[in-house]
This record gives structure tokens, C-alpha cells and sequence, in this order.
């Protein structure tokens, strides 16, 4: 991907794209607002919410242990997995381990971030989205680009198009005569998935939560898809962030009620659905869970950057974002799109490696709003302040730039009296001289020569006055 620069210049050109993004994003943003009104602790609840978790990451290492041993408790086989490629190298020696050509998920943006579906498709695994939306992205051979709903840039005149030209290569093919309206895609979509969901005998899922003292993966969703994943299969494989994890049951209260209303607008989840471990004759029998790290210790360290670590992935920071809004997803090069995705990416990954990371946190307007939605009060304008100052560090090895230069030249005259004295004294006298050099006696010194300079490119700077501060407050006393 290119700089985000770049990319959302031509996003900026499809105006179809912009119109799909406003009518999404905003009908999205009146549901938020209208139920968030309904509660009157709504701030307490998201104080609550980034306690709950800052808590768990203070602790992570002793929490995480727990998790693992109430997993294990409960039948289910724990993997740790550093780095993308171990993470999928895990899942796809599972699914190879049970002989299968085919694996039914859940839509997870832990998979997504790994690349788990190129992994499979590279040991001959078809990975199946079961999401409306996720489907709707593979079908089109497409990218997510929004977290909740990663199918936001395309209407539903293009999607009839796709499910009525792509369905059949890869199973039930839609009915013919099919409609763009949504009751019929909803339909055509039900009937495709339903024979891969009776004939799969492993899926893969994500969590959105895990209780470490009772071992309890929790997924919340709006179709009941994932319910039927994660009962039907014989195998289940779950793959969850290390950041995921909360200390107790009782946590999760708060959280649901911060999450659907953060994220659908909705006061409960339509779906949720937990699991604990093996049952003996009911639901998969052999359960497996991949903890991902993958760049979440390297945030844990930032001590302005681990707030993003809070993250509950509902996405009400994309539904406020004014960028986002114009630009939509792709942009940013990454399955995390919008504000989160400008703190969360050059967290991961680290900035100074390539120039579109190190793009991501000047992708923002500053504006706050994403901090004002933000159901566990992650502060993202001032960590992306905080990692634009990063870029900068990173980028400071090799001849300094005239910027630099004349920052240096500034801090060592500000940095003694008798040296900023001498200095306003020369700027006077230049001032005395460019007035008579000058045609008009020019009150600006926009003739400087600062070449490939953007600030002075547009802007002049003010002549300095003929006497300084230091004088005229000499000549008073």
C-alpha cells in the first residue's frame, strides 16, 4: 500500500465510495447517539470500562497464565503464539492434523490481521466467511474497510451483482431473478452458507472477550453465523489477542453494555455466545485456543500507546472520524481502519520501517471526537501526538534538514540572554536594511531562501521590528 496520503487521494475521487461511506456512517451515528442517551451512568460505565481493562494489562502476565490454566482445565488445548506466521503455521497444522480441505470462521479480526485465509490457501484450505459482510469482501476478492461492517464501501446494487456472478464458483449459486433488496441478499446468502455450515468439520474463530478465571471465550455478533460455528463443527480453533482477556465473570457486565451500543447501536448483542471447554456430546469436540501476541507486547511497553490495548474493536471512532468519512478503509492500508487504526498499526509494527506506517499518524484531524465516542476513553488524538513525535525521532539519522538547522540555531540563542540579545539586535539592523533594500519597503521577509520548504512556501514571515523588546523596556525604566 501506498502512504496514506496517496491512497486517500484516490479514494477522494470516488465520489460512489463517498456517498456509501455517509449514508453508513451516519445512519450508524444516530443509533449510537439515540441509545447512549437512554443511559445516565453512560460515563461511569466508560471510566468502568477502562478500569476493568487497564487493570487486566497491568497484570497481563499473571492473568493470562490463569486463562491458560482454566482453559486447559476445561479440555481445551492453549497455544502461544509470537508473530503472525506461528499463529497461522499453528491453525493450519490443526486443520491439516484432521485431514480437511475446507474450515467454516467467524468473522475475527485477529484472523484477518494474521492473514490467516492466504495461509490456508497456501497448504490448500479454503478458508469460508461466514459475516454477510466478510462473505460479501471475499466474494468481490476485496478488502475489509471498516471493523464492524467490512463491507461498508459497497451498496447493495453491487452486491446483488457479486452474489448473482460469484456464488456459484464456490457453492450454492444465488437464485436466479435476485433482487437488490436486502431481504433477498439476506436470503441468498443463508442458503449459500447453510450447506457449508452442515458439511464443515472445522472452524476458526476469534473472541472478543476471555474470562481468565472460569476459561470463557465470549462472541458477540448480530446474524447468529457464528453461533452456528461454534456449535456444528467437531473441531474448533479460536485465535485471541492477549489483550482480549479480563480477570472475572462479573467484567463483562459493563462491557456489554458499552459494546452494542458503541458499535450497532443497539442496547443488546442479537448473539452471544460463550464456551468454556469440551462437553462430552455437545458442540465441538475438541477445542484448541491460539493467544496471539504479534506486536501487543511491543504496545504494552508504550506507556502512552498501551491505552489501545482498551480497545473493544466497536468502531464508533470510524463513525465519527471526518477522515475516515471521506476517505473509507483501504486508505490505511491495514484490517484496522479510521482513528484506531492510525494509533493501533504504528504501534504494532513500529514506525521508522516503511513510509506508509509511519503515514498513519498524521491521518487525523486532531478534532477529539473519537476520544468523546470511544466506550473505554482511549485517548487517540494524544497518542497519535505522541507517535508523530516517534516518526520524527525515527527519522533523524543522516544531515539534518534546514528545519532542524534552524531549530538548533533557535534553541542556542533562546538558550542564553546575552546571545538572544545580540540576535534581536542583527534582526533590528536587517529589518533597517530590507526596508531600504526592498521596493516599498516590504514589511515581510517572504524572500527568504528556504528551498523545498513547506511551511515558507505558503506563508511570509513578519520583519522583525527596528527596536527590540529588550530596548524599548530598557528606554522605559
Amino acid at each position: 500500500m501506498p502512504p496514506f496520503p496517496t491512497a486517500a487521494r484516490a479514494a477522494l475521487a470516488d465520489s460512489q465510495l463517498r456517498h456509501n461511506l455517509a449514508h453508513a456512517t451516519g445512519t450508524i451515528r444516530g443509533k449510537r447517539a439515540g441509545v447512549v442517551a437512554e443511559v445516565d451512568d453512560w460515563e461511569q460505565l466508560r471510566l468502568a470500562g477502562a478500569a476493568i481493562k487497564d487493570n487486566a494489562l497491568r497484570s497481563l502476565d499473571e492473568t493470562l497464565l490463569r486463562l491458560e490454566e482454566s482453559l486447559q482445565g476445561n479440555g481445551v488445548t492453549v497455544h502461544w503464539a509470537r508473530d503472525a506466521a506461528e499463529a497461522c503455521s499453528i491453525v493450519a497444522s490443526i486443520a491439516r492434523g484432521h485431514g480437511v480441505d475446507e474450515v467454516v470462521k467467524v468473522k475475527s479480526m485477529a484472523t484477518q490481521e494474521i492473514g490467516l485465509n492466504e495461509a490456508l490457501a497456501e497448504h490448500g484450505i479454503a478458508a469460508w466467511e461466514t459475516d454477510l459482510a466478510e462473505l460479501i469482501v471475499q466474494l468481490g476478492d476485496d478488502l475489509p474497510s471498516h471493523i464492524l461492517v467490512p463491507a461498508i464501501h459497497r451498496n447493495r446494487a453491487e452486491i446483488r451483482e457479486l452474489f448473482r456472478d460469484k456464488m456459484g464458483s464456490v457453492g450454492m449459486p444465488a437464485p436466479e431473478g435476485l433482487s437488490d433488496e436486502p431481504a433477498e441478499l439476506a436470503a441468498a446468502a443463508r442458503r449459500h452458507l447453510r450447506e457449508k455450515f452442515l458439511r464443515a468439520k472445522v472452524a476458526v474463530s476469534g473472541a472478543n472477550f476471555a474470562v481468565a478465571d472460569s476459561g470463557t471465550l465470549v462472541v458477540v455478533e448480530s446474524e447468529g453465523n457464528g453461533r452456528m460455528c461454534l456449535t456444528l463443527p467437531e473441531v474448533l480453533i479460536s485465535v485471541v489477542g492477549i489483550e482480549k482477556v479480563v480477570p472475572t465473570w462479573s467484567d463483562l457486565d459493563v462491557f456489554f453494555q458499552l459494546l452494542p451500543r458503541s458499535s450497532t447501536g443497539e442496547r443488546m448483542n442479537p448473539y452471544t455466545s460463550t464456551w468454556s471447554g469440551v462437553t462430552p456430546g455437545d458442540g465441538p469436540q475438541e477445542m484448541h485456543v491460539v493467544l496471539l501476541d504479534n506486536g501487543r507486547t511491543r504496545v504494552l511497553a508504550d506507556e502512552v500507546g498501551r491505552q489501545a490495548l482498551r480497545c473493544i474493536r466497536c468502531s464508533a471512532c470510524l463513525n465519527v472520524c471526518p477522515v475516515y468519512e471521506r476517505t473509507g478503509g483501504h486508505a490505511y492500508g491495514s484490517v484496522y481502519p479510521g482513528p484506531i487504526g492510525a494509533i493501533l498499526n504504528p504501534l504494532m509494527k513500529g514506525v521508522g520501517e516503511d513510509a506508509q506506517t509511519d503515514s498513519l499518524p498524521y491521518a487525523s484531524t486532531l478534532c477529539g471526537a473519537c476520544f468523546e465516542v470511544c466506550p473505554v476513553r482511549i485517548d487517540i488524538p494524544e497518542v497519535l501526538v505522541h507517535l508523530r513525535s516517534r516518526v520524527v525521532d525515527a527519522h533523524r539519522s543522516g544531515p539534518p534538514s534546514a528545519e532542524v538547522l534552524a531549530m538548533r540555531t533557535a534553541g542556542w540563542l533562546f538558550g542564553d540572554a546575552r546571545r538572544l540579545a545580540a540576535a534581536e539586535g542583527a534582526s533590528g539592523l536587517a529589518s533597517r536594511l530590507g526596508r531600504r533594500v526592498l521596493p516599498g519597503g516590504r514589511r515581510a521577509l517572504g524572500w527568504l531562501p528556504w528551498p523545498g520548504s513547506l511551511w515558507t512556501g505558503a506563508r511570509d514571515l513578519p520583519a522583525p521590528p527596528r527596536r527590540s523588546f529588550r530596548n524599548w523596556w530598557k528606554d522605559r525604566r
